[in-house]
Formats: structure tokens, sequence, C-alpha cells
């Protein structure tokens, strides 16, 4: 058995992930610079530190990362969240097998331009694209498109992400800046699907796809169902083949009603699709077995975020008028926090909760934003 080191234990995930392991009998340990956070009272971990915001304080926090892994003799470190950034760019400073790639590849396909562009380059379908650097460029999009999708080239949940804006809407809320440039995109109406999956060397060992129905704002999806998308696979499959990627990505498609799928983004990093897979006991040993057949869940069992469902799906679909789709979803849902083995995630999960709408309120930013504020990298300098 492995001592597994796992960061961003504030994510729902990230507790998926180490109660896996937990069953499986490895020992897990658990870094995190939010004090109170979700994993932190799961009886799952071996133990939990707290550790310096990689964000605000990169060096001391790679520094704590090296005296834990160093202390507990770490055999594996897995990144979950935005601090996957950081640790890519210290991950020769530390001394046990980290699961990510260098950062020059996850700077590529984090910046939305640079993975637009990879994607075509590898004759992988996108929605038609412009870089947006000026408002004469910004005129051009709206020029070009009658429906168009503007986002910042950092962006996470698609909080900022204007969707068919007016162009007098986009030109009072996109800030022109030749150094932080936004993308427009040609919108399409459609099905929109996220994934999940365990790569090595380019093999992928886990797969996932699941319908984004119920979210919160914007993007960040809060039920889960595995949807078997070959099309969708194929396009994964050929794009972490061509990369030779290594470590956990994730993808958000657009599918057409004429059948064409389009990936938006991608995020090299965990996504809740890991929800899907826990339950496969082959699942663990994706992370080590580099040549394994890939597995995806076989069950069609629906999850959710509770707290989420109640606080961001609940209006909207009133407003919207999917209620009954709301209250069918809801009562055939598992929640992914509660587990009767490990209850006190569940019952102190308003801890964090709380911490997110204080720091929203202090930063004048959303609970959505704040969830990220200490981990989020947004292209500053790597050297």
């Amino acid at each position: 058995m492995s001592n597994i080191l796992l960061t961003g234990g504030r994510a729902p995930a990230t507790l998926e992930l180490a109660r896996t392991f937990h069953r499986a009998g490895h020992a897990v340990f658990m870094a995190e610079s939010l004090r109170g956070h979700l994993s932190e009272p799961s009886n799952a971990l071996t133990a939990n530190y707290l550790v310096p915001p990689p964000r605000q304080q990169t060096s001391a926090f790679l520094d704590a990362l090296k005296t834990i892994i160093i202390e507990n003799k770490i055999d594996l470190l897995i990144p979950t969240c935005e601090e996957v950034f950081y640790i890519s760019m210290g991950r020769n400073q530390l001394l046990c097998k980290v699961f990510v790639e260098p950062i020059n590849m996850l700077q590529m396909i984090h910046h939305k331009w640079a993975f637009i562009i990879q994607a075509l380059n590898l004759g992988l379908p996108v929605p038609e694209t412009l870089l947006i650097r000026s408002e004469d460029e910004l005129l051009m999009a709206f020029a070009q498109w009658q429906k168009l999708v503007l986002k910042p080239i950092y962006s996470r949940f698609a909080s900022r992400t204007l969707i068919r804006p007016t162009l007098k809407q986009a030109l009072t809320t996109v800030t022109i800046d030749p150094d932080n440039p936004w993308i427009a995109q040609e919108f399409i109406d459609g099905q929109q699907f996220c994934t999940y999956s365990i790569c090595h060397h380019g093999h992928i060992t886990a797969h996932t796809a699941y319908r984004s129905d119920f979210t919160a704002g914007q993007g960040a999806t809060i039920v889960f169902q595995h949807f078997e998308h070959p099309g969708i696979f194929d396009w994964v499959q050929r794009f972490v083949e061509a990369t030779l990627f290594t470590g956990q990505i994730a993808f958000d498609f657009i599918e057409s009603p004429n059948g064409e799928i389009v990936a938006l983004e991608c995020n090299p990093r965990a996504t809740s699709g890991i929800h899907l897979l826990a339950s496969d006991p082959k699942f663990v040993n994706a992370f080590f077995d580099e040549s394994m057949d890939y597995i995806t869940p076989s069950e069609k069992s629906s999850f959710m975020l509770t707290t989420a469902m109640l606080m961001y799906g609940l209006f909207p679909a009133i407003k919207n008028h999917k209620f009954n789709s709301w209250l069918s979803t809801f009562f055939s849902s598992r929640d992914v926090i509660f587990d009767r083995k490990d209850l006190l995630p569940f019952f102190l999960q308003w801890r964090s909760i709380l911490y997110y709408l204080n720091l929203a309120q202090k930063q004048h930013i959303s609970p959505l934003a704040a969830s990220t504020f200490d981990i989020e990298w947004n292209g500053e300098d790597i050297a």
C-alpha cells in the first residue's frame, strides 16, 4: 500500500478521491490552504496539513509540500484543483511521483486561445474563435457572428463568460487589455457535456462523460450522470494521444442538434467526473497501472451536490419553468458528500461555505470566485 498526498481538499471530488484511496487500503494525507475545508474532518485522512496559499505564497507552499512528502514518505502526490499549476511549476523539487504535466503543457491547455490553436493543429473540431485584444477585434467578432460567446483566456466556472451579449453589453463589460485578452466564439446551440479522464503518456485508464443540465452559475455542473458518448471519447483520445498527456484532464463540449461535437475548453485537473468512477473497484488502479484498459462507469446512477442544487439550481429551475425536472432530479440523485461511514464532512460543510461567503463580501467577488481565490492561476510569470 502507498502513502498518497492530495491537495485541494475543499473540493467534493477530492473528498471522493480521499475516501476511495482509503477504502483501497492506502494512507491518505491532505495539504490545503483553506482552514476548515470540506475534507478536513473526514476519517479517510491519516493527517491534514494547513499550508500557505499557493497563489499568494508559492515558494512557501512548495516548501510545505516538500516537508510533508519527506516526513510522511509520500509515494504519490495528486493535485486536484487549480493549485495543480503551482505544483507543476515546482514538480522537480518534490521528492515523490507527482501526477501532473510540466507547466508548459498545462499552460498550453489552460489558456483558452492556445487550447483552440492546439486542437485545430490536431484536426479536432472546435468552435470558430477569435482572439480579442482591441476594440476593433471585438467589433470584428460581432460583424462575423450574429450570436457569440465572450470569455477571458483565463477563467473558471464560466464566471465572467458572456453568452449572446449585445454589442453594448460587450463594450461596457469587456476590459480591453492586450496582456489579458478575451476570446470570442461563435455561439452554438446544443447540449453541453463535461468529461473527466485519467491518462498516462497518452493512454487513457479511466473516462466518463456527463451532461451539464444543472449548474452553479453558468458553468459548474452540480448533477452528474454518466453518458456513453463514443464521439466525445474519440475526441478526447485523439487529443490525449497526440499530446502524450499524463495526469487528470477534463473537457467541456457542445453537441449541436445535428450531432456535431466541438470542444469548448480544457481543464487539466480533477473534476466531478470522479464521483461517477469512484465506485469501480479498478478506479484506484487507474492512477497506478499505466497500461490497464480504460474503465468507464457501468451504472446509470445520478449524483448531485445537494447544497448547490438548493442554492444554485432551484430558483433558476423555477424561473425557467423546469421545476418538475429539478424535483425529479433532486429526489433521484445521491449526494456526493454524504457517507454513512464518514458523516462529518456532510454536517460540517457549512464551515467552508461561510468562509467563501465572507471572503466574497470582503473582496467584492462571487462565492464561486472566492472558492479559488487563493489557488487560481491566471498565467502569471512561471519563471
